[in-house]
């Protein structure tokens, strides 16, 4: 393992709000990019590429995504970031356009390089200390918890709080790290020297052949390549999304994917196998948030097909989010 590098593991926000207004438009998208940029400057990164639909907004960021909907901003942000320095910020957006935050989830796995990171990402407990201190007091349904595994060094972080209890909601969410990648699949994210190309054109040749644009053949994809390495994508389906980032350096290699699923669908689970799939790593988490026990079940199956053994199932109960189930796997190159 490297001493340093870059963080690939990605810190996760989601904040969800609500009008009393029946008719207010498109919400968060009116917000101008001019105000969004300036959130990502707190967090210290920008905007590279965007692609929208009738649903919402994606944008992919210098370090990761940012997804605009109508009532919800869902942001992931790799490296040093300073990521929950944006919560004052777009609750203060959303009050301009008379939303209201009902609902926070903060996810992430355990840092490669956690001693590089920033104030207020120096530890879980500083990160939960901060959330406290800036987010309304109504949201008083509130747990943070950290959820291990028997990979000593893959953990799951999360802090939720709401208006109201958990109810039953028809979407949940996958989010799956991967280390270890293949070595000869991970040099597919490396661009050549004077390719002549840029991000937005070297990130589609990525796409086409990793087989990344197979995972979901429905989706758009807006994606890109950063020099010297390195790759980002966010798809759209209708109302949904799916992301991929990509730090390829031998020594501290990660790929992350994520998706949204509804219960009314029945192949997330092949894609998450599709997306394992092309990076081949040593190691898998998979993190689903109000997901059923049966979609949990799937999942596991589906990457096991790929010679990847669980190694460990845990779960925990939120308040704010549901039931949160982390699961771990290795491959045989890589067995605890």
């Amino acid at each position: 393992m490297a001493v340093s590098g870059f963080e690939g593991f990605e810190k996760r926000l989601e904040l969800e709000f609500s009008c009393h207004d029946p008719v207010f438009g498109i919400g968060l998208r009116e917000v101008d990019f001019n105000s969004l940029e300036q959130v990502l400057h707190l967090v210290q990164c920008t905007v590279v590429s965007a692609l929208g639909n009738q649903h919402f907004d994606s944008y992919v960021l210098s370090e990761s995504s940012l997804f605009v909907y109508p009532t919800k901003i869902i942001i992931k942000t790799c490296g040093t970031t300073q990521l929950l320095k944006s919560v004052q910020p777009f609750i203060h957006l959303a009050r301009t356009l008379n939303l209201h935050i009902v609902a926070l989830r903060y996810t992430r796995g355990s840092f490669i390089f956690p001693q590089a990171q920033p104030h207020p990402h120096t530890s879980f407990h500083e990160e939960v200390v901060y959330l406290e201190d800036n987010i309304p007091a109504n949201l008083c349904y509130r747990k943070a918890s950290v959820i291990p595994s028997k990979l000593t060094s893959h953990s799951w972080h999360v802090f939720s709080a709401a208006l109201v209890e958990y109810s039953d909601d028809i979407l949940y969410t996958v989010e799956v790290c991967m280390t270890d990648l293949d070595q000869t699949l991970a040099r597919k994210f490396f661009r050549h020297p004077n390719d002549g190309k840029n991000g937005d054109s070297a990130g589609r040749e990525m796409t086409e052949a990793t087989g990344i644009n197979r995972i979901n053949p429905n989706a758009q994809i807006c994606d890109f390549a950063f020099d010297p390495c390195g790759y980002s994508m966010n798809a759209i389906d209708g109302d949904r999304y799916s992301t991929i980032h990509v730090t390829p350096e031998d020594g501290f290699s990660y790929a992350s994917f994520e998706c949204v699923g509804s219960v009314y669908d029945g192949d997330i689970a092949d894609m998450v196998k599709k997306a394992v799939k092309v990076f081949c790593p040593g190691t898998v988490s998979v993190a689903t948030t109000s997901a059923s026990n049966e979609m949990c079940m799937r999942i596991k199956n589906a990457v096991e097909q790929l010679g990847i053994k669980c190694r460990s199932w845990s779960m925990d109960e939120f308040p704010a989010a549901g039931t949160v189930v982390f699961q771990t796997f290795t491959s045989r190159r890589n067995r605890i």
